[in-house]
């Protein structure tokens, strides 16, 4: 029986108007000058509201080459709904307004069999724009390609989890009809998210958000999720993707194919310049096989 997922955020997030949502994505994919490549098997892009991050957004998924690729994973976090695993989608569908995406039953039930992860409603599923951002876009680069989706929400994880996750994803990364979307923002700056960390010798605060940033941007290329672990502890970076990303590092670490993550576009929502100022960050990487 058919359990839809509906684009619970188009219409609010993003536009519902189908003809009008394929042009900007169409657009902002051929504005990123990014060729295609079939080496690359994962993105990092954010999931903030298109009017924001539609753009950013697009450096990560012109990347993709549709031609042998079966299956995409999504790693989302999760912002409304607590839980300290991962949990699996109920639905059988997740709609977009450009086309609808098949949940890949077989892999979500091998996922449910080894006990580790949990369930979510579809409430909890539809409350959720973590995974759905990257939904149309996904939805856009597949046009014409039979591809279906195993989305899988990232609760608030200690290091130990983290590094199960990844171990028992690691296999999937082997596969090389296998593609891994991540989805994350990066520095959310200002008092309204709590977080106001300025360096003043980088000069204005939007200069030392940045450097934060690509501090963090830096880590993860190197591939060392313990060394993301000791940054995120010691500056505190407001990075709402932080535990998809380590379980990515994670499953990357263990898998037998060498594949190497590298940013390629980073924006900020605004410039901040005085203390009651609010902006957030957005950067989009690719993971290529490093041959």
């Amino acid at each position: 029986m058919e359990k839809t997922r509906r684009a619970s955020h188009a219409g609010s997030w993003y536009t519902d108007n189908p003809k009008k949502l394929a042009e900007e994505l169409e657009g902002w994919l051929a504005a990123s000058g990014v060729d295609k490549s079939p080496d690359v098997r994962g993105v990092i892009a954010p999931h903030a509201g298109y009017s924001y991050s539609g753009r950013a957004a697009a450096y990560a998924f012109a990347n993709i080459d549709p031609t042998n690729i079966l299956r995409v994973f999504l790693l989302g976090p999760s912002h409304h709904y607590y839980t300290s695993k991962c949990a699996l989608s109920m639905a059988t569908v997740y709609k977009t307004p450009i086309g609808d995406l098949p949940i890949d039953l077989e892999v979500n039930e091998e996922l449910k069999a080894t006990g580790k992860f949990e369930m979510m409603d579809i409430r909890i599923d539809e409350a959720e724009h973590s995974m759905e951002m990257h939904l149309p876009y996904l939805a856009k680069v597949f046009e014409g390609h039979q591809v279906k989706v195993v989305p899988i929400l990232v609760g608030a994880l200690n290091a130990e989890n983290e590094a199960m996750y990844g171990r028992l994803l690691a296999k999937y990364v082997d596969d090389p009809n296998n593609f891994f979307s991540v989805s994350s923002d990066f520095c959310h700056w200002g008092s309204r998210f709590n977080y106001t960390r300025y360096e003043k010798k980088h000069g204005a605060i939007y200069k030392s958000i940045e450097a934060l940033d690509t501090m963090g941007m830096d880590i993860i290329e190197t591939g060392d999720p313990e060394a993301f672990k000791r940054y995120l502890l010691e500056y505190k970076n407001t990075i709402c993707g932080r535990h998809p990303i380590s379980v990515f590092l994670h499953m990357l670490r263990n898998s037998s194919t060498k594949i190497k993550i590298k940013f390629l576009r980073y924006e900020q929502s605004s410039q901040c310049k005085s203390m009651r100022d609010s902006s957030v960050s957005y950067a989009s990487a690719a993971a290529k096989v490093d041959a």
